[in-house]
């Protein structure tokens, strides 16, 4: 049975200080919730990512990066590798985000090679994928999606999907004043899972966890998790907020 899960992407806020409040501020929260099958897991920014496993040991709340580099080691200033983020406690990783995509160049190609690396490295992946408002306007976001997915992905064994979870950001929906329904999530989830079933079969595809990032807040939360092919939420904003992110993560 796959797992519900909300990931609160911390970007590039909240320094030391913030980061310990509000970690401080969910584990509590958290702490005598009713979580229904529901994993919590939050992503703060390289510097505090100690500090948040650290503030985050015997209880709910699970600790992932934003982002890695897929060579182990070497002349690459300001990066960071999966074996350093195992040696702080970290066993997740963002790949993929649209903002990694839009504003440093990762390319699919480029992706496959950080998936190898994570996988390898025996870290979980929150793989990110999406098409931009262009692409919906045109009709092909099916297209871009499954392009997307297949590039970075399927050069892998059924078995790797075991520790992959997917991130479906309609990148459109995302701070331009569009916005996405329940039922379009819903379609491009359904759409995403068949796109699996019909590489690696339904036993693959039903047990794949696939999160929707487009902007969902505690007034959607609900209705959007409430479809059969959603299983959480890639958190941006609303996870800046312990109670915003309770109301989310309560959601289900």
């Amino acid at each position: 049975m796959r797992k519900n899960i909300v990931a609160g992407n911390w970007k590039m806020n909240n320094d030391l200080k913030a980061t310990k409040k509000l970690v401080k501020q969910i584990r509590k929260s958290i702490k005598k919730a009713e979580l229904n099958n529901t994993r919590v897991i939050i992503a703060p920014t390289f510097v505090n990512l100690s500090a948040a496993v650290k503030r985050s040991k015997k209880s709910k709340i699970e600790v992932a990066a934003q982002n890695m580099h897929q060579a182990n080691n070497g002349a690459f200033t300001g990066e960071i590798s999966a074996e350093m983020l195992k040696g702080v406690g970290v066993k997740t990783v963002i790949l993929g985000h649209s903002e990694r995509r839009a504003y440093f160049g990762e390319t699919d190609a480029i992706l496959a090679e950080k998936v190898n690396a994570a996988l390898a490295n025996k870290l979980e992946i929150i793989f990110c994928f999406g098409e931009e408002l262009a692409d919906r306007k045109a009709g092909n976001e099916e297209a871009v999606v499954e392009s997307q997915i297949k590039n970075a992905l399927f050069h892998l064994e059924a078995d790797a999907f075991k520790n992959i979870v997917l991130a479906y950001e309609p990148v459109w929906a995302i701070g331009t004043g569009e916005t996405a329904s329940p039922e379009q999530a819903q379609d491009m989830h359904s759409f995403i899972r068949k796109t699996l079933a019909d590489k690696y079969g339904n036993n693959v595809s039903d047990n794949v966890s696939i999160l929707y990032g487009g902007s969902v807040k505690p007034a959607n939360a609900q209705e959007i998790f409430s479809k059969p092919d959603v299983d959480g939420g890639l958190i941006g904003g609303a996870a800046l907020k312990a109670e915003d992110f309770y109301s989310i993560i309560t959601a289900f």
